[in-house]
Formats: C-alpha cells, sequence, structure tokens
C-alpha cells in the first residue's frame, strides 16, 4: 500500500504579515495565528466583556478549553485559517487585541467565519482587516461562499457584512440569529 505525500498549500498572500497603524496611534500587527498565541488569549479572555464573548460564540462562555486553543492556534492548513490583530511582539509575548477563523465544511466549497474585535480596539477598522484576509483565503483555496452565523442586535458585524456585499439568508431556524453569506 503506498502512501503519497500531502503537498503543503502554497502560503499565498494570506499568510503574509503586515504591521497597520490605527487611528489611536497604535500600531498592531495582522498575521496568522501561531501557536505560542495560545497563552496571551487564554490569559487575557477574562479581559473580554460578556457582550463580546456572546456575540461571537452566540451564548455565554467563561473560559476556553485546552482542546478549543489548540485548535484555535494550531489550525489545519487545508481547511482551517486564523488570522489576528497583535502588538507587535514576538508570538506568545504580544497580546491579541482580534481574531478572525473561518472553517471549511466538508464539501470544502463553503466556509464558516467568527470573528472577535475586543472592546480595547473596537472601531478601528479591524473587523474589515480581518473579513479581507478571510476572503483572500477563500479566494486562494477556491472557496465559494463565505457563512457566518450572527446575532441580531449585533448591528456592528451585520453592518460591516452588508458593507462587503454578503447577503442575509432568512433560513436560519434560531429566532434571534440572521446568517450571512459572502458569494466569492
Amino acid at each position: 500500500m503506498s502512501t503519497k505525500a500531502k503537498k503543503a498549500p502554497h502560503p499565498g498572500k494570506c499568510m503574509r504579515q503586515e504591521a497597520v497603524a490605527l487611528g489611536d496611534g497604535r500600531t498592531l500587527l495582522i498575521r496568522p495565528i501561531q501557536a505560542a498565541d495560545a497563552l496571551p488569549i487564554a490569559g487575557t479572555f477574562h479581559l473580554l466583556h460578556e457582550d463580546e464573548i456572546r456575540r461571537r460564540f452566540l451564548h455565554p462562555v467563561k473560559a476556553l478549553s485546552d482542546d478549543y486553543l489548540m485548535r484555535l492556534t494550531q489550525p489545519d492548513p487545508e481547511t482551517d485559517f486564523v488570522v489576528v490583530a497583535a502588538e507587535p511582539f514576538e508570538p506568545g509575548a504580544a497580546l491579541i487585541g482580534a481574531v478572525a477563523r473561518l472553517s471549511l465544511d466538508d464539501n470544502g466549497g463553503r466556509a464558516e467565519f467568527g470573528i472577535l474585535v475586543s472592546h480595547f480596539v473596537t472601531g478601528l477598522g479591524l473587523g474589515k482587516i480581518l473579513m479581507d484576509r478571510l476572503v483572500e483565503w477563500c479566494k486562494e483555496h477556491h472557496v465559494r461562499h463565505l457563512w457566518g452565523d450572527v446575532l441580531d442586535n449585533n448591528q456592528t458585524m451585520l453592518k460591516l457584512a452588508e458593507s462587503m456585499g454578503f447577503t442575509r439568508e432568512s433560513r436560519h431556524s434560531e429566532a434571534g440569529i440572521t446568517r450571512v453569506v459572502l458569494t466569492i
């Protein structure tokens, strides 16, 4: 029985690291997540407001499990992509201000996204920058649809999605949640 070696995916432009100057004078690095980011993410999770967490996870979460942190910070490069907005320090020493991730559905033609921008850096355009990076990944990996479930009261995310060309699907069966979909 022969086994084929998996070909490493081409890194693509979505994997770049870039410094972004924020309107308030701070500089953050937009970069793919690293395994070393697990500790700063876990260590500062308690600083997030309950509403921020609920808007991202769609329900209250008190702490991130070790398994979740491992999957988040060590994504499978063939099916998952995670990008962060971090302080301009080495991974593990840098605080993370925002995280965006996507995961391919089973058929590979669709990917689900999730974004969390902490209150420490909201209103500075990071959501759009991170979403642009997710869309780049989708284009590079021939993903046709990017979708996410958004709480109806998360007007910031719904407005961002609309501004980027996402459409709302009314087929979601859970009250209070809107599914937004981007055809790429």
